[in-house]
């Protein structure tokens, strides 16, 4: 893992919580797009060289829907931009943690991703993500 990629945050109303996050780093989200595949619309943005990830719900059924059931608003995942998410995904399989998708799947902002299950990571959901080329 070369460093955070960015940090997932779930919300109720992307269009509100775009609002409050322009306010907080007074600049707009660089990016929105809808992952039809995971049942969810993000937004993107930047601060300094860090990223933040804002995720809503586009159908009930939805890993985001559930978690916002669950536990509300809030840190959903951390990303870790990863060189080769194949060879990492194997890695860190052989080091006993659970992957809950072993073939990498299209996420957004233009990224092959995998999940570690938080029940393997100390509670927290980790997103692995590679750049799709070009």
């Amino acid at each position: 893992m070369r460093k955070i990629e960015h940090i997932g945050i779930a919300v109720k109303d992307l269009q509100e919580s775009n609002r409050v996050f322009e306010k907080l780093f007074g600049a707009p989200a660089y990016k929105e797009e809808e992952v039809a595949s995971e049942g969810v619309r993000t937004s993107f943005f930047m601060n300094g060289p860090n990223k933040i990830e804002l995720l809503e719900a586009t159908n009930p059924e939805s890993p985001i829907a559930k978690f916002l059931e669950k536990k509300g608003e809030g840190i959903h995942h951390i990303a870790f931009d990863v060189e080769n998410i194949q060879a990492e995904i194997e890695r860190l399989k052989n080091e006993g943690f659970v992957v809950l998708n072993e073939t990498p799947k299209k996420g957004a902002d233009n990224k092959l991703v995998a999940f570690l299950h938080p029940k393997s990571t100390n509670g927290v959901l980790i997103e692995l993500c590679q750049e799709i080329a070009e």
